[in-house]
């Protein structure tokens, strides 16, 4: 049996990534008013950044981050990782071609569940593609506190048409 090495995935030239960075922080205007910030855009995973802001607190605890914005949170990063997927599957193409390919990409299943609450000033959130098929991508997603500690999780299923 022949042992192949891991295939190394390609690095995204700064046009697609600042591309896909303005697309994903401000032209989506809900993950701007979350204040949603992409870190790290690689094509196997992708790495944001929240800010604890008064908005964003649930209405009965004033120093936890509200479960819909954690859900949110997780969802805008599951298709950020699915947007990355794609503009990798696509290297071939010029950056502002696989710009183009994210506007039917939809949320179809989304799971979160909440293991701790979010307490702090800043939170990280991760995502990467389990598997990204030809209509339908599945992803993973994590909410860690500032100290790393990982206070939700997510799955997600998107259409990718």
């Amino acid at each position: 049996m022949t042992r192949h090495p891991p295939a190394i995935p390609p690095q995204f030239e700064d046009e697609f990534i600042t591309g896909l960075r303005a697309i994903f922080e401000e032209k989506i205007v809900f993950n701007s008013v979350l204040g949603l910030q992409v870190v790290e855009l690689r094509p196997e995973r992708v790495v944001g950044r929240i800010a604890m802001k008064p908005e964003l607190v649930g209405h009965y605890s004033f120093n936890r981050l509200h479960g819909g914005v954690i859900s949110a949170g997780l969802d805008a990063m599951g298709g950020l990782a699915v947007m990355a997927a794609i503009g990798a599957r696509h290297m071939d193409e010029a950056p502002v071609q696989r710009l183009h390919r994210f506007g039917k990409l939809g949320t179809i299943d989304l799971r979160i569940d909440y293991l701790r609450p979010a307490i702090g000033d800043a939170f990280e959130l991760r995502a990467e593609v389990l598997r990204l098929g030809s209509r339908v991508a599945s992803t993973r997603m994590e909410f860690l506190g500032s100290e790393g500690r990982l206070l939700s999780t997510g799955a997600g299923a998107y259409i990718i048409s």
